[in-house]
């Protein structure tokens, strides 16, 4: 095993113990290379690649601190990483996004704050009669962001965020290829509000999967790859 992933997994065993916890700071370099008995060098290295995924943060002048150790902190690491997914591979995150959406959009309904809910349709409201495509998928991106949010639950808001980038390409390119597309979004996103807006979980669940599986559907067709009765089913 590579000398820097041992001193990683010492440091990380540290953590998990409750050794060091969130906002700690780590003991002396020359210290700690000591009492895990690692050179400074791989425990440097091991700093640099925790810093790289979150888990730690070098304050020049101060020290080496313990993150929050947040789930919208350390799951921002993998939205780096889906950066680099292939087009091919667009297909799949809508997929996934099939299945985390719509529970997280049934979630809202049940905890966003009535003061949410009233800002979701404030920003129904904010689009134009006739917006552009960019400022429709914008509005979109807001819009899911925001019931992601009201889920109350901060992972599978991180997870909807780190997937929300992967498809926005794809949701353009309806935008621009696919007649209605554009009236046929707002009108899904109403009837998500307004099931939301209703305390209807079940309700705002089944609109969020037919929309998710609207833009999954199309890309099949368009990539003629329509071959999933699955996905057909949800999308008619």
């Amino acid at each position: 095993m590579p000398v820097t992933d041992v001193a990683i997994d010492k440091i990380k065993d540290m953590i998990i113990s409750g050794e060091l916890a969130p906002g700690d700071r780590l003991p002396k370099e020359a210290e700690l290379a000591q009492r895990l008995g690692l050179s400074r060098s791989s425990l440097r290295e091991a700093v640099k690649a925790l810093c790289l995924i979150r888990v730690l943060d070098v304050r020049q002048g101060d020290g080496t601190y313990v993150t929050s150790l947040e789930p919208n902190l350390l799951l921002d690491a993998m939205t780096f990483v889906v950066d680099f997914h292939r087009d091919d591979t667009v297909l799949d995150f809508l997929a996934v996004r099939r299945i985390l959406e719509p529970a997280a959009t049934a979630l809202a309904a049940m905890h966003m704050s009535d003061e949410d809910i009233a800002e979701l349709g404030r920003l129904l409201d904010e689009l134009a009669d006739s917006p552009s495509v960019e400022a429709l998928v914008a509005n979109d991106l807001q819009f899911h962001r925001k019931i992601a949010d009201g889920s109350g639950n901060p992972v599978l808001c991180s997870l909807l965020d780190s997937l929300s980038g992967p498809t926005a390409r794809a949701r353009i390119w309806r935008g621009l290829t696919q007649e209605g597309a554009v009236a046929k979004t707002r009108e899904q996103h109403t009837a998500i509000y307004e099931a939301i807006a209703a305390r209807e979980p079940e309700l705002a669940r089944s609109w969020a999967t037919v929309h998710v599986a609207g833009v999954e559907q199309w890309l099949r067709n368009a990539l003629g790859t329509a071959d999933d009765p699955t996905v057909a089913a949800e999308a008619s």
